[in-house]
């Protein structure tokens, strides 16, 4: 459907600018912007381009330090300048925002199900009870398995692509006219990304609400948005009807980000070579419900019975849709979580060590988190953050030499080492993923694992993170396990891969070999489902 008419929403030489101590940031420079009832349009670029930062003014969601100059207009009505209270009849009601990272946006102290009928309440004075059998509905929609239960767990409880299909339906709990999507299927496997974006498709067909899709990925809004903007820097490089920026683009930043796929692949290690993890029938069980005085009420086998093995050197790649346990694997494997089974590093047994025993093995063993607004403390400048490790495990340092360890740090994930007096709320997501990584590497680690480490990022700066960690790991002789749902990101950077579905291996091998003659069904259907993606987004 091609919307027609005049626009609901519209900006006009629309600036964003922040005071930060080293200066002020223009982070939007005279964006015009308009979207009509019931049209899809996308806002694509890199990370830091200021395609969230436009958004967010358009909210009245700027942090303190920001402030805007033009004008946005909804249906006449110019929001700049409104108070809060006048603000709040049009957000969450009128306009509603998918953010970006869903466990910073959902409170841990509350049930999903509570988090999602707050809208309701808020906005149509209904009780909590009364809201409950929309709540449920919203869940079946965007399709949270066993959505009766999902009500009353909280947010640690389930997956990162569970938690952002529970953010989706808490933005469409009141229907609203304009739904802004800020990377809306950036933590989701590709075969739930595009039920995603099937389901956004179908709402705004039956609800005709007009969609404003934020993305760094141009290839998934080819059967998506109608007209697309181009962001690079701040401004507004190349607009226009989406089949036709994608098939003739005409602006260089416009066709570099068509080009930038992930390359490479990473030759198999020896057998020959040591062995450094070792995990034996590995289990890890989550009870849900129970507590001092009620009965344990569910339990979920998040990783079941899984062996593994990792030589030094190796990239070991792990892959699945959202909740098979990848991450739960990950963790259980750092001790960071209770397990049962046999875990050995370095031929020593991790299982029997307790939390001192562990302490100095920390610096060997990192995790990159899957959400990195998360894990970095907004308190803390990032040379703090990216030095804290230093602190405990090499407290002779003085000040000014773990200032040039941040400094160097920064430098190879390719930021500005100026940047380190700034704090996490100042960087875009893909910024903020790359200060996590230079938090680990910081500490020279044997192990690391990487949780999603570049699904907050846009493809050409994944081609810098993904030749920056095997730059890392041939020089260091890093062993990693590369946990995603991006298997063309996994191909690139793993010899081995591990497929797991609902907390089993249901296939493992040479990563070659798995991409290219896949034994199991479900393996066929993750790679089909990735690489006809590619194919839709025109990637050879």
């Amino acid at each position: 459907m091609t919307a027609t008419g005049d626009p609901i929403l519209e900006s006009r030489d629309l600036n964003v600018r922040f005071a930060t101590p080293d200066g002020e940031v223009h982070a939007v420079r005279g964006v015009d912007l308009r979207v009509r009832a019931g049209e899809t349009i996308a806002i694509v670029g890199e990370s830091g381009s200021g395609k969230s930062q436009l958004m967010m003014a358009t909210m009245g969601l700027l942090a303190q330090n920001g402030r805007t100059e033009g004008s946005v207009r909804f249906r006449g009505q110019e929001l700049l300048g409104l108070s809060a209270r006048a603000l709040n009849r049009y957000r969450g009601q009128k306009l509603s925002m998918i953010f970006q990272e869903p466990m910073t946006s959902l409170d841990p102290l509350y049930t999903i199900g509570r988090q999602i009928a707050e809208p309701l309440v808020h906005h149509k004075g209904i009780s909590r009870a009364e809201a409950r059998p929309r709540v449920l509905e919203l869940l079946k929609l965007v399709g949270i398995p066993e959505p009766e239960r999902r009500l009353d767990s909280y947010p640690h409880e389930l997956s990162g692509g569970q938690r952002q299909r529970a953010m989706i339906a808490m933005a469409l709990a009141n229907g609203p006219e304009i739904l802004i999507a800020d990377e809306p299927t950036t933590a989701l496997d590709v075969t739930i990304q595009a039920q995603i974006l099937e389901l956004l498709a179908d709402l705004q067909r039956r609800l005709g609400m007009a969609i404003v899709f934020i993305t760094h990925d141009l290839g998934i809004v080819r059967d998506f948005a109608e007209r697309v903007y181009v962001m690079q820097e701040g401004r507004v490089v190349e607009t226009g009807p989406t089949a036709q920026i994608l098939a003739r683009p005409e602006h260089a930043y416009t066709q570099m980000l068509l080009a930038a796929e992930p390359e490479g692949r990473k030759p198999t290690v020896p057998a020959g070579e040591p062995l450094l993890l070792e995990g034996r029938d590995l289990k890890v069980v989550f009870r849900i419900g129970g507590g001092w005085l009620s009965r344990v009420r569910h339990e979920v086998r998040a990783v079941d019975g899984i062996d593994l093995v990792l030589r030094e050197g190796q990239t070991l790649g792990v892959v699945g849709e959202s909740g098979s346990g990848k991450s739960t694997l990950g963790r259980a494997l750092l001790r960071l979580l209770p397990s049962e089974g046999a875990i050995r590093y370095k031929g020593r047994d991790l299982q029997g060590q307790d939390r001192a025993a562990l302490r100095p093995l920390r610096r060997e063993l990192q995790l990159v988190f899957q959400d990195p607004f998360g894990s970095l403390s907004p308190r803390m400048t990032v040379g703090q953050i990216v030095t804290e490790g230093l602190l405990v495990h090499e407290p002779e340092l003085s000040a000014k030499e773990r200032d040039r360890r941040a400094a160097q740090a920064l430098e190879e994930v390719q930021l500005d080492p100026l940047m380190r007096n700034r704090f996490p709320h100042e960087f875009s997501g893909g910024q903020r993923q790359r200060i996590a990584i230079a938090r680990a590497m910081i500490l020279k680690p044997k192990l690391v694992v990487l949780d999603e480490p570049t699904s907050a990022l846009d493809r050409s700066v994944q081609k810098q993170v993904l030749a920056l960690l095997r730059e890392l790991q041939a020089a260091n002789g890093l062993t990693y396990i590369f946990i995603s749902h991006d298997l063309a990101v996994v191909r690139a950077m793993a010899d081995e891969v591990l497929v797991m579905k609902d907390g089993r291996v249901v296939e493992r091998g040479i990563t070659e070999a798995i991409y290219e003659r896949p034994h199991e069904a479900y393996t066929r259907a993750l790679i089909a489902a990735a690489f006809r993606h590619e194919a839709r987004s025109g990637v050879s």
